[in-house]
Order: C-alpha cells, then structure tokens, then sequence
C-alpha cells in the first residue's frame, strides 16, 4: 500500500501562485508516475498533469505554461507549481500514484485533496 499526503493548498487571488506537495509512503517502490487531479463539486475530478520517473511530464491542455509538475530527488514527492491562477482554478486537488505508458496515466493510489481557493 501507498499513502499520499499533500500540503499546501490555500486561499490566493487571481493572478497568484501556489505550490502543492505531496510526499508518498509505504510501497514507494511500486510507484513509477505520480500525478495531480483537480474537481469541483458536482464535475467529474480531472486530470491536471503526470510526471514518470524519468521525469517526462503530460499536462491537461487547459494548464499548460501555467502549472508545472516537477518530482523530489528522492523520486517519492512530486510537487505541483501553480502561476497565473484564475478563479477557475478552485477546485480540491488530488495527489495520485501509478503507472503510466506515454500519455496514459493509470493511477492507483489517492490522497485525501487539498482545497485550493482562488479569489479576490
């Protein structure tokens, strides 16, 4: 088993940044991609971006040049930089952990979310 843990998350106004973490234990070794999901309430959780262990990245379109996924040296955090947030950004975030193949993101694993609130 792989628990998830994020932090980070919080109120910021438009046009702010944020970063989100999110350390991994347990069976660290069965992880090869990490990830970050996004939901509303009453929407379906979304994709917001995966990094492998290689450090090769897929983004949602829709964050794109805005978020960037990045993953710890120690391989079992993956972190989650936020620029330019716009109130549609609001939503719980998720760190999840998986396995991938190119764009493919199978996630296995979930943390609990982390609200983020972007308002003026």
């Amino acid at each position: 088993q792989v628990q998830l843990v994020e932090s980070g998350g919080g109120l910021v106004q438009p046009g702010g940044s944020l970063r989100l973490s999110c350390a991994a234990s347990g069976s660290i070794f069965t992880i090869y991609t990490m990830g970050w999901y996004r939901q509303v309430p009453g929407k379906q959780r979304e994709l917001v971006a995966h990094i492998n262990d290689g450090g090769s990245a897929n983004y949602a379109d829709a964050m794109k040049g805005r978020f960037t996924i990045s993953r710890g040296h120690a391989k079992n955090t993956v972190y989650l930089q936020m620029n330019s947030l716009k109130p549609e950004d609001t939503a719980v975030y998720y760190c999840s952990a998986g396995s991938s193949s190119g764009t493919l993101y199978n996630p296995t694993y979930w943390g609990q979310g982390t609200q983020v609130t972007v308002s003026s």
